[in-house]
C-alpha cells in the first residue's frame, strides 16, 4: 500500500512498533517522516560524509611536514581505534534515546539536576555549529580542486580568493538547493554516494598503482617515514601531524549524521547503532589502504607539499597524464558536493530538533517541517546563510577560515565525549538495561575513558600554534573560533533560550520499568527512590 504524503512517497507499514515508543518515553513528538531512509540509504550517507579516503588525499600535505608518511598513514589507525571507541560509547545513548537532537539530549540524560539544562544547551549549539561548518568545509574543498585543474592545465594560472569564494556559494546554492527541492530523492542519493564513493577508492587505487609500477617507495618510507618541517621537536611534531594536519582527525570524523536522522529510520533503536559501527570501520579500512598507496606512489614530496591540491599532484606524479588526473579527480569533487548535501540535511535536523527544545532564536519557524519539502526548511536556510558567512570569512582570511574548519573538528570531539563522559563519572548508570545495544560494564568504562582522553588530546593540539617561531601569520585561531561559537550560543541564551529551552523528560529504569519525570524537576539518581516505587506500582 502507497500514499502520498505532500512530495513524499512513501509505504507502509515499515517503522517497527518500539520506533516512536521510544520518543514518546522522552516526550517528544517527531513531525519527520519515520519511512525517509532505509538501512542501506543511511549507512550510505554516514559513509559518504565520513569520506575518509577522499578528505586523506585532499589534506595530505598539511601532514607530511609534521610527522611526515608515519604519522599521515598511523595516524589513521589511531584515530580509528578512538573513534570507534567514541562510536560505540555513543551508540549505547543512540540505542536508548534515539532523537535528532543525539548528544545534547543524552546530555541532559545523563547530567546531574544542577547542571542539565546548560550543558545540554551548549552540546546542541556546539554540534550545530560543528556541522554548519563541514558543510562550508566540503563546499570550499570542492572549490579548491577546481581551481587546481586550472593550474594544473595552465601552470601560469593564479588562484584568487574571489574565484574560490564564488565556486564555494555554487556549491553551497547546490546543496540548498537539493534539499528543497528534491528532498524525497535524499535516500537514494546516499545509496548512490555509496557506491559511487566505492567505486571511486577501487578505480584510484588500481589506477595509480598500475600507472606508477615499478617505481614505488620503499615500505620503510610510506610506513616509517618521518618529515619535521615545523620547527617543533620530533615526537610533539608527530603528534600534531596526525591531528592538525587533519588526515586522520578530519578523515574519521561525523559518523553522527545517522544519530541526526535517526527519527527518518523505520528502526532506529536496533539499526542505528550498527550503522555507526559499520561506518567508522568501513572508514578506516578504506582511509588506510588509500593513504598508504598514496605514499606509495608519490615521486616529489616538496611539490605534493607545496601544490594548492596535493592529490592532483600525486596523481599527475603517478599517472603523468593531464586527462587521467583530472578525470580520477573527480570522483572526491562529486563526493564532496554531495556530502555538502548530506551535511545541510544533517545541521537543519540539529537545528529543527534544538528549536522543538526551544532552543533556537524564533523557535517556530525552525520547528516548523514544511509538508512539501519534507524537511524543516529554516534550518536549510540557517546552515547556507551561516556557510555564506564563512565564505566572506574566507575572502578575508584563509588562516581565519582554516581556523573555523578546525574548531569544527573540536566540537565535534567534544560532544562526542560529553554524554559517555558523564555517565561514566555516575557510574554507567544512566541509561536503561533493556537498551539493544549494551556494552558490559568494563568494555564501556574502558571505551567511555578512550572518548574522553582522545578529546582531551585533539582539543589540546587543534588549538597549538603548527610551526614555530610563533608569530601573527601563523598562529593557530582555532580557539578564536570556538570562542565566537560560544559567544553566540551564550547570547542565544541570554535573549531567550534560558526562559523557553526545555530538555526533553527522562526515562528512569527500575528492574525495566520506566517513569516519565521532567528533566528539571528530576533528582539524582541516588535519590529516585519514590519515583521508582511509582514507576513499579503503575506497572502492577
Amino acid at each position: 500500500m502507497e500514499e502520498n504524503r505532500g512530495t513524499i512517497r512513501q509505504r507502509h507499514p515499515k517503522a517497527t512498533p518500539e520506533a516512536d515508543a521510544s520518543l514518546e518515553l522522552l516526550g517528544i513528538k517527531s513531525d519527520l517522516d519515520r519511512n525517509s531512509f532505509s538501512n542501506l540509504s543511511m549507512l550510505g550517507m554516514a559513509f559518504a560524509i565520513v569520506n575518509t579516503w577522499c578528505a586523506i588525499g585532499t589534506t595530505v600535505n598539511a601532514s607530511l611536514p609534521s610527522g611526515g608518511p608515519s604519522s599521515a598513514v598511523w595516524g589513521i589507525v589511531i584515530a580509528g581505534v578512538f573513534n570507534m571507541c567514541s562510536g560505540v560509547s555513543l551508540a549505547e545513548f543512540l540505542s536508548a534515546y534515539p532523537t535528532a537532537g543525539g548528544q545534547y539530549h543524552w546530555a541532559a540524560v545523563a547530567s546531574w539536576k544542577s547542571t542539565r539544562r546548560a550543558v545540554s544547551y551548549i552540546t546542541g549549539w556546539i554540534n550545530l555549529a560543528a556541522w554548519v561548518c563541514l558543510a562550508g568545509a566540503n563546499c570550499l574543498l570542492v572549490s579548491g580542486i577546481i581551481m587546481s585543474y586550472g593550474e594544473l592545465m595552465y601552470p601560469g594560472f593564479q588562484q584568487r580568493p574571489w574565484q574560490r569564494f564564488l565556486l564555494y556559494i555554487a556549491v553551497d546554492g547546490i546543496a540548498l538547493s537539493y534539499n528543497l527541492l528534491a528532498n524525497r530523492f535524499l535516500s537514494h542519493l546516499n545509496k548512490y554516494n555509496m557506491f559511487f564513493t566505492l567505486a571511486g577508492f577501487v578505480i584510484s587505487l588500481v589506477t595509480i598503482l598500475a600507472c606508477a609500477a615499478p617505481n614505488f617507495q620503499s615500505a620503510k618510507f610510506v610506513f616509517g617515514g618521518f618529515i619535521n618541517e615545523s620547527g617543533w621537536r620530533d615526537g610533539w611534531a608527530w603528534q600534531l601531524g596526525l591531528l592538525q594536519g587533519q588526515v586522520p582527525a578530519f578523515s574519521v570524523t561525523a559518523y553522527d549524521s545517522t544519530i541526526h536522522m535517526i527519527e527518518e529510520m523505520p528502526n532506529p533503536t536496533r539499526q542505528g547503532p550498527r550503522l555507526i559501527i559499520y561506518a567508522i570501520a568501513m572508514a578506516v579500512i578504506t582511509g588506510f589502504g588509500y593513504i598508504a598507496a598514496v605514499l606509495a606512489v608519490i615521486g616529489d614530496v616538496p611539490s605534493a607539499i607545496s601544490s594548492s591540491q596535493p592529490l592532483l599532484e600525486i596523481y599527475y606524479q603517478a599517472t603523468r597524464s593531464k586527462a587521467g588526473s583530472i578525470c580520477l579527480m573527480l570522483f572526491p569533487l562529486l563526493s564532496f558536493v554531495l556530502c555538502a548535501i548530506d551535511d545541510m540535511a544533517t545541521s537543519a535536523r540539529i537545528a529543527y530538533a534544538l528549536a522543538r527544545d526551544g532552543g533556537m532564536p524564533f523557535n517556530s519557524y525552525f520547528e516548523h517541517v514544511s509538508p512539501t519539502v519534507g524537511a524543516p526548511v529554516a534550518g536549510l536556510l540557517w546552515c547556507f546563510a551561516w556557510d555564506i558567512v564563512l565564505g566572506l570569512v574566507f575572502l578575508g582570511s584563509t588562516s581565519a577560515f582554516n581556523a573555523i574548519i578546525s574548531a569544527a573538528v573540536v566540537c565535534f570531539t567534544i560532544t562526542y565525549a560529553i554524554p559517555p563522559g558523564i555517565n561514566m563519572l555516575r557510574g554507567r548508570c544512566m541509561l536503561p538495561e533493556n537498551r539493544s545495544f549494551k556494552l558490559s560494564n568494563t568494555v564501556g568504562y574502558i571505551c567511555n575513558a578512550a572518548s574522553v582522553a582522545w578529546t582531551l588530546l585533539t582539543t589540546v593540539l587543534f588549538v597549538w600554534p603548527p610551526t614555530r617561531p610563533v608569530d601573527a601569520v601563523n598562529m593557530n585561531y582555532c580557539v578564536v573560533a570556538f570562542g565566537v561559537i560560544i559567544v553566540i550560543a551564550g547570547s542565544n541564551w541570554i535573549l531567550s533560550a534560558r526562559k523557553s529551552y526545555h530538555p526533553p523528560t527522562l526515562e528512569l529504569v527500575h528492574s525495566h520499568h520506566t517513569a516519565l519525570v521532567d528533566v528539571n524537576q528530576l533528582v539524582d539518581k541516588a535519590a529516585t527512590s519514590e519515583v521508582e516505587q511509582y514507576s513499579q506500582e503503575k506497572t502492577k
